[in-house]
């Protein structure tokens, strides 16, 4: 043969295109597609085979030199020709087109068989033509034969098909109950507790007001006032980890000065800084660009900064420090502080989905434990990366990297992928 031959593995880029035959394990230990071509051969006595599947990059080619693949050279639907029969051989009216069309790939036989590979409700798939240089036509018996095998084939393919679809549904409805009942035990672990507390005081104010003194109802109100603000922060977060579970959250990436969420951050939470006797500084420079979705960002940034300032200590030395500097490969942001640090455990399971208690921060504050899942999931989003660096008793470095601003506000673009080719 005169066509391109491919020496590809299972981790050739292309082959993920080949749907239809991975499905049938090519490259593996069971490769039915191996096995169909090289009994049909031995059936019909036939010395080579091809099949290809439609849109597929590879066709894979039989004979008593073993299975190989080639690269599909284009034109290789002969649907056409089969005029609504399941084969074409010598006595086809079309088997002097398709002998004639297939000599245009630089196959060179005597004889040809070719079989339409048909779904249950008529579709076809792809074909398969057997050939050789005997001159005796093949026994129709034996054709009738390997159309049968055929048959089976291509509705092991269907089976396959409706295995894996199933399987894809079962796996997606597994995590989305695993979500779910993730999503009720935070609720039920961490609205609990503020809630005692809410109808606790709130039950003293309405039925016991006229006992307290001015001081007493000032320090009730101030505690359900930061209770219930806490309590708001939870239920926002909650809400923002199950939108971002469900695929809801819109992703619109535009070009922003980074100083823009920097500042709404250092707005928001300098007045707890303050109160914690904790310096939160911002080095970000006006003119430093991304491209990613601002909402995200700041909410991110937000999330880290408010993480580095919960676990700072309040004797006064305490610092948090928001920096970036662009380079080749992005821009990287820092939130770093000199709290309290983590063991390498803590931060193994800091990105983790699971549901666990909270380590109180330097003040006694309680988290979610949803703030770092949610800024992992919302830097994935805006393909960026997020890491982070620690040492117990030093203090703990956040580490995020973003797209560069760009000026066509477009996405980037994969490379093609460029396989060569030797001829055999």
């Amino acid at each position: 043969m005169k066509m391109q031959l491919l020496e590809i593995g299972a981790e050739t880029e292309q082959l993920s295109a080949c749907k239809l035959s991975l499905l049938l394990g090519v490259f593996t230990a069971t490769n039915q597609v191996e096995r169909f071509l090289r009994f049909s051969r031995k059936i019909l006595d036939a010395q080579q085979a091809v099949l290809a599947f439609h849109n597929e990059p590879y066709i894979w080619y039989s004979s008593n030199h073993g299975f190989k693949a080639f690269s599909s050279p284009g034109e290789t639907c002969l649907s056409p020709y089969f005029e609504g029969r399941a084969f074409i051989d010598h006595q086809h009216a079309q088997y002097p087109n398709l002998v004639q069309h297939v000599s245009h790939f630089g196959v060179e036989a005597k004889r040809y068989v070719a079989f339409d590979l048909r779904l249950s409700d008529g579709v076809s798939i792809g074909q398969v033509l057997f050939f050789d240089l005997h001159q005796e036509c093949f026994n129709l018996e034996d054709i009738i034969a390997v159309q049968d095998f055929t048959n089976s084939l291509t509705h092991l393919v269907e089976l396959k098909a409706d295995y894996t679809e199933l399987k894809e549904m079962y796996e997606q409805q597994v995590a989305l109950n695993f979500s779910k009942t993730k999503f009720f035990q935070i609720i039920a672990h961490d609205l609990r507790a503020p809630f005692h507390g809410l109808l606790g005081f709130s039950e003293v104010l309405a039925q016991e007001r006229e006992t307290l003194d001015e001081s007493s109802v000032q320090s009730i109100s101030e505690y359900l006032y930061e209770t219930a603000q806490s309590t708001y922060n939870l239920l926002e977060s909650l809400l923002n980890w199950a939108m971002a579970e469900g695929g809801r959250f819109i992703y619109h990436p535009i070009n922003f000065e980074l100083k823009q969420s920097t500042k709404i951050v250092c707005d928001v939470l300098n007045s707890l800084a303050i109160k914690k006797n904790i310096q939160l500084i911002d080095q970000i420079e006006e003119d430093l660009k991304v491209y990613a979705d601002i909402n995200m960002i700041t909410s991110v940034i937000q999330n880290l900064v408010s993480n580095a300032l919960k676990f700072t200590p309040i004797d006064g030395t305490g610092k948090v420090i928001i920096s970036a500097n662009k380079s080749d490969t992005g821009v990287h942001i820092a939130v770093r502080d000199t709290g309290l640090g983590m063991s390498q455990m803590q931060i193994d399971q800091l990105f983790q989905e699971s549901v666990t208690a909270s380590i109180k921060g330097t003040a006694g504050e309680k988290g979610t434990g949803l703030g770092l899942v949610l800024c992992k999931r919302f830097i994935d989003l805006n393909h960026g990366e997020i890491c982070v660096e620690s040492i117990e008793g030093q203090g703990t470095v956040f580490n995020v990297t973003l797209p560069i601003a760009t000026s066509t506000h477009q996405a980037l673009v994969q490379e093609p992928v460029h396989i060569e080719k030797v001829k055999v």
